[in-house]
């Protein structure tokens, strides 16, 4: 009887086949796991967040799909039973009454003056905080997010105090030491005065809103890029045009989305200091007026469907304009 050992050749191609086999029998059990899990993840996050999404849909989509309806209608609140159907009639109405595309125009100017200052003066809070003052940066946001918590129609109130000479204003006698500004200037007279009070109200309230967001992108900024521009030769204009600007470009497109479509519904502040007077009604008092005062809930709810439209097409041409992937905070 003879006895040979096993070839070592032989042994290790059967034993590589069979790592093999097993890897093949092994690999789809696997991915069949990590689709479970992949699936039982996805299940429980619908069923945390379900309920809030179905909350928040109803929440913001009835009175958009209320005002839609109603908007289709010639309805009047003191004749709640003559409700008749017109189709777009009040989208007519609107659309080819002058005072529509003038208060459009007031809303477009506010936004676009007020959206533009609060992103410089933004930035170069940012910028403070972010470099200049490090030990003190946490009570310094503190601080310039206090005219953020007051509630709007408070600085609103105190916005007008402090420029209306009929209710004692004093601004005038803070600034007669510039040309054209004496104890009898009347801000709110004026088209021009009444609006840069309104303006600068707002831009003083929201500022601080738009410097923490802009900080929060100049913190994701690697000092290693503006070290290696610096020993390259770059100036510091060209650090920040070449290298800071376009690495926070995400944080810039939410600031400026978030701010553009708040601006754009400014109500309060109108309502306060003008109640639209002197020739700054903007869209949402155009809408309240008609609604609320003229009691024309048709023709109202034509013009919020129309002021929805416009925050939409706004916050479209944020998005398609800057090419930032929000979900993943890059360039595309």
């Amino acid at each position: 009887m003879s006895f040979q050992a096993p070839d070592a050749g032989a042994a290790a191609t059967a034993t590589e086949q069979e790592q093999q086999g097993r890897t093949r029998s092994v690999t789809p059990g696997r991915k069949g796991r990590r689709s479970d899990r992949a699936r039982s993840e996805n299940r429980l996050g619908w069923m945390l967040a379900g309920p809030a999404f179905v909350l928040m849909l109803a929440v913001t989509l009835y009175p958009i799909l209320q005002a839609a309806y109603d908007s289709l209608f010639s309805l009047r609140l003191t004749v709640p039973d003559d409700r008749e159907f017109v189709g777009l009639q009040n989208y007519g109405v609107v659309l080819t009454d002058r005072l529509f595309w003038y208060s459009l125009g007031v809303t477009l100017f506010i936004t676009v003056v007020t959206v533009l200052i609060e992103l410089v003066l933004g930035f170069l809070l940012a910028l403070a905080m972010h470099r200049a003052i490090t030990r003190l940066r946490g009570i310094v946001r503190t601080a310039i997010l206090v005219p953020y918590g007051i509630i709007t129609v408070v600085s609103a109130f105190a916005w007008f105090y402090m420029f209306d000479i009929n209710a004692g204003g004093y601004m005038n006698a803070w600034l007669d030491w510039i040309p054209g500004i004496d104890e009898n200037l009347n801000w709110f007279a004026q088209r021009g005065t009444a609006l840069f009070v309104i303006i600068a109200s707002e831009v003083w309230k929201t500022t601080p809103f738009i410097s923490l967001l802009l900080l929060s992108g100049l913190s994701q900024v690697s000092g290693d890029l503006e070290e290696a521009a610096k020993v390259d030769g770059a100036t510091s204009w060209q650090v920040l045009r070449r290298v800071i600007l376009p690495n926070m470009k995400a944080a810039i497109m939410v600031a400026v989305l978030f701010r553009a479509l708040d601006a754009f519904r400014i109500f309060d502040n109108i309502f306060i200091m003008t109640n639209g007077a002197q020739g700054t009604e903007v869209l949402s008092l155009l809408a309240y007026r008609t609604s609320i005062g003229r009691l024309e809930i048709g023709l109202g709810s034509a013009i919020s469907v129309l002021l929805f439209a416009c925050v939409g097409i706004l916050a479209f041409i944020a998005i398609k304009g800057f090419k930032v992937d929000l979900a993943g905070g890059k360039e595309r």
